[in-house]
């Protein structure tokens, strides 16, 4: 059959197209969806009669089954949309088609981005909304949150995994809340959250895990299961902690070689609650002249001058820095190069903080196990950006930097 088309249609065709300059691509994409729909189809046909082992029609003595016509189905395809198909059926029920996934209305990869969307911070109700302009064809948020199940064992296989091959020499080590749906109520449950460094200077999340963090057996179970998963304590030299109860003295009784380093920030802001206002910034500078010292020697006695102007006004105050100094200047014993990222729990606060900010927009977690698919995602991220990022690392671009503020803002020059 030969289509013939006019000059005049072709001009209307064109006009049409100049006013409305989307409706082209529109008709690509319906003509497309058709002749995709109809190739699954003619595809699902041709296994039929393989499966037969006839043509339509033709029949074979001894053969009781026939085909037996066809149902609709619709079915979703990444880039092209929603489908419309006719599987065909065989009269004894027998014939089921591999061409589209059983019990299935849209392909893996589908899945797997929705799955990538939603833990990048797009919430299920967002999600189905947007459905319909991605793909041509709404998911409902259950739909959703059944595809993140997959996820699920995978997450646990990274959370159990082990750790033997791991050279862990440091520990960050602390605990975040977040608002978890617990059967039928909303508690608010901490997380035990532990970075290791490696001896190259690599961070890593170790382990997150649902726990009391002001309980000190909590993380004595917690450390203990680092260790059943192959960390060696053995090497572990180092623990930075902020003040949680109990939790120092558990560290070293786990790990019996490691020193403590207290976070100097959470300390620093121990103190100053115990400072009237109009003394906190001349204390600030005091406290800051202890911890930026250039060797253990001056911090001590930098501190024993604080002690000297401060006992008489604010003992409170002394007091709390007399208790955790030792603690607080660990970190000298260490190489140079690592001070600023081992003096403070900043590297793992920063990780806390993306948790906080992945979670936000849904207010409330659905409880631990979509909790642990959140973080374990937020986790493997800030490890990709952690590869290029070791501690005690200067950046192949940066040593000019280095030298020129070496050479022209200190004593030296």
């Amino acid at each position: 059959m030969k289509l013939e088309v006019s000059l005049t249609e072709v001009q209307d065709l064109i006009k049409l197209i100049k006013e409305n300059k989307g409706m082209i691509f529109e008709m690509i994409r319906v003509d497309i969806k058709e002749r995709v729909g109809c190739y699954l189809s003619e595809l699902m046909n041709a296994e039929l009669t393989n499966f037969l082992g006839r043509e339509p029609y033709q029949r074979k003595d001894g053969e009781p089954n026939h085909r037996n016509g066809s149902y609709e189905r619709h079915f979703t395809m990444k880039g092209i949309g929603e489908l419309k198909v006719d599987v065909p059926r065989d009269r004894n029920g027998e014939f089921s088609t591999s061409v589209l996934p059983r019990s299935k209305q849209y392909e893996d990869s589908l899945r797997e981005d929705f799955c990538m969307l939603f833990l990048s911070g797009i919430n299920t109700r967002t999600l189905s909304m947007m459905s319909k302009k991605l793909i041509g064809r709404r998911i409902s948020p259950q739909e959703v949150s059944n595809a993140n199940k997959q996820l699920i064992e995978a997450v646990e296989e990274w959370r159990n995994r082990d750790l033997s091959s791991e050279h862990v020499k440091y520990l960050f080590v602390d605990g975040v809340n977040f608002n978890m749906r617990v059967s039928n109520s909303i508690e608010l449950v901490p997380v035990l959250v532990v970075i290791g460094v490696t001896h190259t200077g690599h961070k890593l999340v170790l382990g997150i895990q649902a726990g009391d963090k002001e309980s000190a057996s909590s993380w004595r179970e917690f450390f203990k299961d680092l260790k059943r998963r192959g960390l060696r304590s053995e090497n572990i030299t180092l623990g930075i902690m902020d003040g949680l109860s109990g939790l120092e003295k558990v560290f070293k009784e786990e790990f019996s070689g490691a020193k403590v380093q207290r976070c100097q920030v959470h300390v620093n802001r121990n103190v100053l609650a115990k400072v009237p206002r109009k003394l906190k910034q001349e204390v600030t500078d005091d406290i800051r002249s202890v911890f930026y010292a250039s060797t253990k020697e001056k911090a001590k006695a930098f501190f024993r001058q604080f002690v000297e102007k401060w006992s008489k006004e604010l003992p409170s105050a002394v007091k709390c820095f007399e208790n955790t100094i030792d603690s607080c200047l660990t970190f000298f014993d260490f190489p140079q190069v690592e001070w600023s990222a081992i003096r403070t729990t900043n590297i793992i606060e920063r990780v806390n903080k993306e948790y906080k900010r992945r979670t936000k927009s849904m207010e409330i977690v659905a409880g631990e196990t979509a909790c642990y698919t959140l973080l374990a995602f937020i986790s493997l991220k800030m490890e990709l950006h952690w590869r290029t990022n070791p501690i005690g690392k200067v950046k192949k671009n940066l040593p000019f930097y280095e030298n020129y503020i070496v050479n022209n803002f200190t004593q030296i020059s």
